[in-house]
């Protein structure tokens, strides 16, 4: 009885032009994006306490269930609103720059561009929405700051690679296979927590990015004088 019902019910919607089965993966991708981007709002407004995932629905028009068909958690959820941040940096400059030229130029230009989108963007304000949660949920502030690290740091190691093979610099032990992801590290040290640090304290951001340029600079010097003598090893 239950399968002829089942039956008529799949036969009306097929003649009503209803979709049987799952969505096609392009309008399962559009959904994950509506709500990623909702969380990333409501994150942002409410913090991590404050934020519902109702709330969250209603801005994705999305339900509850498809929702958490996707993220188990609203901490879940946050993290992956992070680390699609986190992608998106390292999308945006591995599309902006270019190879060739000198490797200082080239560090650069990618030291300056990476703070100033970073400072441009919401990176500074999800930062603080971890932090926020570093008391009440210390694994969650860690995870999502190694994961977001992590990230960063493979996406600045393979430019660092690339950049260094147009180089005699390339022949560095710190450019090696084996030492790469701990020069990306330094890098990361010298050139971007800096100016965030700052920046997640309060500091006013017109001035930050009115500094990145000679900070940028300095600081691409002492790297690469470091790597020449054995730094990142």
């Amino acid at each position: 009885m239950m399968e002829k019902l089942a039956e008529t019910v799949r036969h009306r919607r097929q003649r009503a032009g209803v979709r049987v089965g799952r969505p096609p993966q392009k309008h399962a991708g559009e959904v994950d994006e509506r709500i990623l981007d909702a969380a990333h709002h409501v994150f942002l407004e409410r913090g991590l306490v404050g934020a519902s995932v109702d709330e969250i629905a209603n801005r994705a028009n999305a339900g509850k269930p498809t929702i958490y068909a996707r993220f188990p958690n609203k901490e879940a959820l946050f993290a992956a609103v992070v680390m699609r941040n986190c992608a998106a940096a390292v999308a945006h400059v591995e599309s902006t720059l270019h190879s060739g030229g000198p490797i200082e130029q080239h560090l650069i230009a990618f030291g300056e561009d990476i703070l100033q989108w970073a400072l441009a963007g919401d990176t500074v304000n999800l930062m603080r929405v971890s932090i926020a949660e570093a008391g009440r949920l210390s694994h969650l502030a860690s995870n999502v700051h190694q994961m977001a690290r992590g990230r960063g740091e493979e996406g600045v190691a393979k430019l660092l690679a690339e950049a260094a093979q147009a180089d005699a610099l390339g022949a560095s032990p710190a450019f090696a296979p084996e030492h790469v992801a701990e020069t990306a590290r330094f890098f990361m040290e010298l050139i971007f927590f800096p100016i965030i640090r700052r920046a997640l304290f309060g500091e006013d951001i017109a001035a930050l990015r009115a500094e990145i340029g000679p900070h940028v600079a300095r600081s691409v010097k002492f790297f690469l004088a470091a790597c020449r003598n054995g730094g990142g090893v």
